[in-house]
């Protein structure tokens, strides 16, 4: 059993995804960010960021933070969805990274600017607006060349949908224009089941 700590956010969502598309049983605990849960200190124990998400695999008493990272646990511990051939393994992680480091950041960044911060930056703004369009123009051309985003369906695809799947309208309303290898991968995506089961977690 694995008890998983999440809330209503892309990050969050990409382990719910993985662990329906794995069949892993699991428990959710939804922490509300808003009231600051994330600071508990039983959660700073598992996740000493204070950030969602972050697990506690039951069966071995492991408790991992930070979703790359999860992601990986999950796909070793399962042998689902992460190659073992060096150079596909490496290709999926090379996306799962650009996610982590890239995309989340950029459109958590821009997200802030756009809906949090009390004055409205033009500056940030459009800085970090004109960073999504390259990012999703990026994945585009990648989905031009594969069906999924590194081959065969991976946890890459796990982690980056629940992103631009959040970004994509309004990234298309920017630009006028559709990302048509993205939109075509975002349908099928969507399709999934499990996919659709896992963006419904937690359900608060």
């Amino acid at each position: 059993m694995i008890d998983l700590y999440t809330s209503t956010t892309p990050n969050g969502r990409k382990i719910s995804i993985a662990l329906e598309e794995m069949g892993l049983p699991y428990q959710v605990h939804a922490i509300n960010l808003q009231n600051d849960e994330q600071y508990a200190p039983d959660f700073l124990k598992i996740s000493p960021n204070n950030k969602i998400p972050a697990i506690v695999d039951s069966d071995n008493g492991v408790s991992v933070f930070e979703s790359g990272a999860i992601l990986t646990y999950l796909a070793e511990k399962t042998g689902q969805f992460l190659p073992t051939d060096t150079p596909a393994r490496i290709e999926v992680l090379e996306w799962l990274a650009w996610q982590t480091a890239g995309l989340g950041p950029m459109l958590g960044q821009l997200n802030h600017f756009l809906n949090v911060a009390d004055e409205k930056l033009p500056y940030a703004i459009k800085r970090f607006s004109d960073e999504m369009i390259r990012l999703l123009g990026v994945l585009d051309k990648q989905l031009a060349k594969h069906e999924n985003v590194a081959g065969d369906y991976s946890i890459a695809d796990m982690a980056i949908y629940p992103w631009s799947s959040a970004a994509y309208d309004g990234a298309k309303a920017l630009i006028g224009t559709s990302f048509k290898n993205l939109e075509t991968w975002h349908e099928t995506m969507a399709a999934r089941p499990a996919v659709q089961a896992g963006m419904a977690v937690p359900d608060v």
